[in-house]
């Protein structure tokens, strides 16, 4: 669970974006998508190999670079 104490004269926009940033980086709003509608197992599995395969491509780039 995400806390958020505003910091001295901060307004409440600045305490908001601050929140939704946290929230951005902790992947709470890509979850909460993924988890809106039903996703059969199939689909699942297919993602999962997709966002492998895509790291790994994205590991060989960044070796091949370096």
């Amino acid at each position: 669970m995400i806390k958020i104490k505003p910091r001295g004269n901060e307004t409440i926009h600045q305490v908001l974006k601050r929140f939704k940033r946290l929230c951005q980086r902790e992947g709470l709003v890509r979850e909460i998508k993924r988890n809106s509608y039903y996703e059969k197992p199939s689909e699942r599995r297919r993602r999962k190999t997709r966002k492998a395969a895509r790291r790994a491509q994205l590991e060989t780039m960044a070796a091949q670079n370096a």
